[in-house]
């Protein structure tokens, strides 16, 4: 059968018609309706509308946006039939999603799926807003959306960085720049707690990593260096230092980072410089694979060796050879970490499971012959939820390992 044969028909009108016996991940209130899962969708529905879903039977499922050039097909916003998605509805589900979060400061305000809104991420960086558009339907409803967060927010100004892996898969360019408000300066600095003074990062939401910075680590940062006082560090996947500016308010005595990035770096020696600690850092820029083996082989070794790649695995299909790679950074990671050391160690690809990342480090553990205690299991900051019916939206996984 071929793609054209496998598609859902097009019929009369404005709904979405689910196959029989299909209904089942919507009554347990999935937010995914996937291409195969429908059997016809209505000739007037646009790309991004939002369209009701039903039953073979005609009885009523779920309302959500339609993406007609992507696998999936339809992301739910309601379950509720009497619940109307029109401008109301957006800033009572962004409303929502600000209150649960504490008032001031860097946080990620609106999670996509896990806060009710498919497709949309919101992060907060010192007053202003940065919003980035997944879907189609987000898309198409981003001058009410934007309306709403100004109501909701009062920023100073809304920047978009939906420069966004998958929005070709919806039918959408890449786009950035300003929707609302104040132009943001070239840094934004937003304070973390640390270990004693915080630390302050300098944030480049126009064209830094995701909106600006990894505010998913935010948590783990201070976690993984808690024990980092007159120790050694190894920063791998830097970007702009974050770990390392928590590491060295701990009391570490030697950092380095290592980032393929030159721009990265050179944000890193600025955000260090600006926390008065210019002197703490090595920065070295090369691949990450290369470095490690090259100071495996010189004989350094570290107290604390943090490696937290991009992602590695961007589907499915990619997980084998996503997981041979994290297998070899940690096991060349361990070869680094002294005796009694920590290695924290990450994925924040959604495909490798967290079962399957700890096999992958133990699996590392056996190549490495070392003997390997899990001391915390980490995950995304408590600011980035995850829906118990979308289990999908735990990405980030990590483990603090005491390295003997």
């Amino acid at each position: 059968m071929n793609r054209a044969e496998r598609a859902p028909r097009r019929t009369p009108g404005r709904t979405v018609v689910l196959k029989a016996g299909r209904e089942k991940p919507m009554r347990q209130r999935h937010p995914w309706i996937f291409s195969g899962a429908i059997e016809s969708i209505g000739h007037d529905v646009e790309n991004g509308a939002v369209i009701d879903v039903t039953s073979t039977s005609g009885e009523f499922v779920a309302r959500g946006m339609v993406s007609l050039r992507s696998q999936i097909t339809v992301r739910i916003l309601t379950f509720d039939a009497a619940e109307t998605v029109d401008a109301a509805f957006w800033e009572r589900r962004l409303a929502r999603a600000f209150n649960a979060r504490p008032p001031g400061g860097a946080a990620r305000c609106v999670n996509a799926e896990s806060d009710g809104l498919p497709g949309l991420v919101v992060d907060r960086y010192d007053g202003f807003l940065v919003l980035q558009a997944s879907a189609a339907g987000i898309e198409r409803h981003k001058p009410e959306i934007v309306a709403a967060l100004e109501r909701v927010a009062s920023p100073r100004g809304i920047y978009e960085r939906s420069d966004v892996e998958g929005r070709d898969k919806e039918g959408l360019a890449q786009v950035t720049g300003l929707l609302s408000g104040e132009e943001p300066p070239e840094y934004l600095a937003i304070d973390e707690a640390s270990h004693g003074a915080p630390v302050t990062l300098l944030v480049d939401v126009r064209n830094g990593q995701k909106t600006g910075t990894f505010l998913d680590q935010a948590e783990n940062r201070r976690l993984v260096t808690t024990g980092a006082k007159d120790g050694d560090v190894l920063n791998v996947f830097s970007y702009a230092g974050a770990f390392a500016l928590h590491a060295a308010r701990a009391g570490a005595r030697r950092i380095v980072n290592v980032d393929s990035s030159a721009r990265a770096l050179e944000l890193s020696e600025q955000t260090a410089a600006h926390n008065g600690l210019g002197g703490r850092f090595e920065h070295v820029r090369a691949d990450a694979f290369d470095e490690l083996r090259r100071l495996r082989e010189a004989g350094d070794r570290f107290d604390l060796v943090i490696v937290d790649p991009p992602k590695l695995a961007r589907s499915g299909a990619h997980v084998d050879r996503a997981a041979r790679a994290y297998k070899d950074l940690a096991r060349v990671a361990m070869h680094l970490t002294r005796p009694g050391g920590h290695l924290a160690t990450f994925s924040c690809s959604g495909s490798v499971s967290s079962d399957l990342f700890q096999k992958i480090v133990w699996s590392a553990s056996l190549e490495a012959a070392r003997d390997v205690q899990i001391v915390r299991r980490l995950g995304q900051s408590s600011d980035h939820p995850v829906l118990l019916t979308f289990p999908e939206g735990e990405y980030l996984k990590g483990l603090l390992c005491r390295v003997g």
